[in-house]
């Protein structure tokens, strides 16, 4: 059993104007292995648009310690009031941040906040000068608990895996709307501001702020909203898609300039030193919510139209600019004690080396000297190690993902397929090249193409025939880490203007069968792809656990065979597409040492279908 995550919150209330660590009010508190606990001290009072800037010119981070000597560092933030998500608070004097502690025990925590000019951007513990609330020191007294998933974290395999209970995870999600977080229920959330001749070639037409009306009915009772009722259509969205098998969701953080140019957690569209309190506090419910519902943020920093934003803005030649360190500390800052993040650098990232003069330069590519250092710089800040991948057009695998091998802090590649035909060949190629490179990735298919199309509604392809072949199990069969599906523009409800996910349902159906498959049936982390084993008329996909375990994925069930190691073998069949369990064919069981025929599955053999051979223990 998995423990759903929890919340515990400590509140420090400060007296003396500036207190030393040694006069610093303590705490003892209690909490569960895996817990986060949201530690808020009373300090100086500031306001968004205040100064000094309470998002640069302060700096709040906790130092978390076990008895073992293992250490966490920790950035907190600015809460205004500590309520903002209800109050709409612009200003006040809470300072919060979040702690996990991933082991049993006693842990002690103590709390810097220092103001300075700048010094939310620098790593000396000593930079400006201590304000009140600097000092705060306690005590959490952590119980085991075996049952807690803990973090999903990339440990060089080819699969993620919860640091907790050890469970190994594989995606199933949805990659559309990218805009998702532009709803209209959240503070400061507008449409943006489009470039004239927008849609362009290759792009969605944006249609305003998302409501997520027909989700309305899926909101429960006792689940969470904000301001007498708001939130309940992205809510309901989620309870939705979580009742389908889905656990991933996409979103773009910050779009500006981009596709939607309606999403941003600042207080103005073109401000990157002053943060909308507000807004990221109702995101952070949300994402709570995510939390409890087993769903990863599939976080995207940035799109391609904007990739480098940041650093044009700050002037020529700047490599890493100060607002994209400021963006990346306040979204981990905030959000990274959830349990299931992955962070991607960015959408189609390395896509345009075109001039300084294109029409939208901002978009110009970043480089892999930025690619890596943007990584290790949010490696360096994330105390609980999330993952983090990259983004790129297909075509640009080669000069995007090959020079990124073995970098040690780029966990896989989201791989966009423009022919989804090819992504089992395409998963494999990463799979293989990052094994060699000594550090194993985990390689998701993020989206297909072509971008006017992907994922079609049910009502234009009820059965999804081609996807659930070529993309869904050609992933899973290469040894992929899983799927996300992109909705293209030419269909309702798309990549921007999605309201109701139930236009896929049938798509949801099958991607749950088929991780529910390798979940019940498959050893998966123990096995690798194996296509030479298979022989069909129409090709086939393999997988195996040598001497073990046969899988093979046939376009028809008519007319297989296998090659396999000497022994004995029993034979079941599986439909991807209606699930269930396994079935006897007309082979019983099969003897090895030689191309065995399988015979046929037990019904409809044109169809697609999954033989499954394991060998007989005497």
């Amino acid at each position: 059993m998995r423990r759903a995550p929890t919340r515990l919150s400590l509140v420090f209330v400060l007296i003396a104007p500036m207190p030393a660590i040694a006069s610093a009010p303590r705490q003892e508190e209690e909490a569960r292995q895996w817990q986060s606990v949201t530690i808020d001290v009373a300090g100086p009072r500031a306001e968004e648009g205040g100064d000094p800037n309470p998002f640069l010119d302060y700096r709040m981070t906790v130092v978390l310690q076990a008895e073992d000597g293992v250490r966490l560092v920790v950035p907190g933030y600015f809460a205004a009031d500590g309520n903002a998500a209800e109050s709409g608070a612009t200003a006040g004097n809470t300072w919060r941040a979040h702690v996990v502690p991933d082991r049993p025990g006693r842990w002690t925590f103590a709390v810097s906040l220092r103001r300075g000019d700048r010094i939310a951007l620098s790593d000396d513990p000593e930079a400006g000068e201590p304000v009140v609330g600097d000092g705060t020191a306690g005590t959490i007294i952590v119980r085991e608990d075996a049952e807690a998933r803990g973090m999903l974290r990339h440990d060089d395999h080819r699969y993620l895996r919860f640091a907790g209970n050890g469970e190994w995870f594989l995606k199933g999600g949805a990659d559309s709307p990218e805009n998702f977080l532009a709803f209209a229920d959240f503070d400061g959330t507008s449409s943006g501001r489009r470039r004239a001749g927008d849609p362009r070639p290759g792009e969605a037409a944006s249609r305003g702020l998302h409501s997520y009306a027909p989700h309305l009915r899926d909101w429960k009772d006792g689940d969470p909203s904000w301001r007498g009722g708001k939130g309940k259509g992205i809510i309901g969205a989620l309870n939705y898609l979580a009742s389908e098998g889905v656990n991933s969701v996409y979103f773009i953080t910050m779009n500006v300039r981009g596709d939607g140019d309606d999403v941003w957690p600042w207080t103005s569209r073109d401000d990157r030193e002053r943060f909308d309190v507000s807004k990221l506090a109702q995101w952070g419910i949300v994402f709570d919510h995510m939390d409890r519902l087993g769903i990863l943020m599939h976080v995207l920093l940035s799109e391609t139209e904007n990739e480098n934003l940041f650093e044009l803005e700050a002037g020529e030649g700047v490599f890493f600019a100060d607002a994209r360190k400021l963006y990346d500390r306040e979204l981990v800052a905030r959000f990274g004690h959830h349990s299931m993040i992955v962070w991607n650098l960015g959408e189609e990232n390395g896509g345009n080396d075109g001039p300084r003069d294109d029409p939208n330069p901002f978009g110009l590519a970043n480089t892999d000297a930025q690619r890596k250092a943007f990584a290790d710089d949010l490696k360096a800040i994330d105390p609980y190690d999330h993952p983090i991948v990259v983004h790129t057009f297909p075509g640009q695998y080669e000069k995007i993902y090959r020079p990124l091998l073995g970098h040690p802090t780029i966990d896989g590649p989201s791989l966009q397929m423009g022919d989804m035909t090819r992504t089992h060949e395409e998963t494999i190629r990463w799979v293989d090249a990052s094994e060699a490179a000594g550090r194993p990735w985990f390689v998701c298919l993020d989206e297909i193409g072509p971008a006017d199309t992907g994922v079609k509604p049910d009502a234009e392809d009820p059965d999804h025939d081609d996807v659930r072949r070529h993309a869904l199990w050609g992933n899973l069969m290469a040894g992929g880490a899983g799927v996300e599906w992109y909705f293209g523009y030419r269909y309702p409800d798309n990549d921007l203007n999605l309201e109701d996910f139930r236009g896929r349902a049938s798509m949801w159906a099958q991607t749950r069968i088929a991780l529910e498959f390798f979940r019940r049936h498959l050893p998966f982390p123990e096995m690798r792809h194996d296509d030479g084993i298979v022989v069909s008329p129409r090709g086939g996909f393999g997988f195996s656990k040598p001497g073990a375990l046969y899988v093979a994925y046939l376009p028809t069930g008519r007319g297989a065979a296998l090659d396999l190691p000497e022994g004995s073998y029993s034979v079941r069949w599986f439909s991807p597409k209606s699930g269930g369990e396994l079935q006897s064919g007309s082979v019983e069981a099969v003897e090895g040492g030689r191309r065995v025929a399988l015979g046929l599955p037990p019904a409809e053999p044109d169809e697609d279908w999954v033989a499954v051979l394991r060998a007989d223990r005497d």
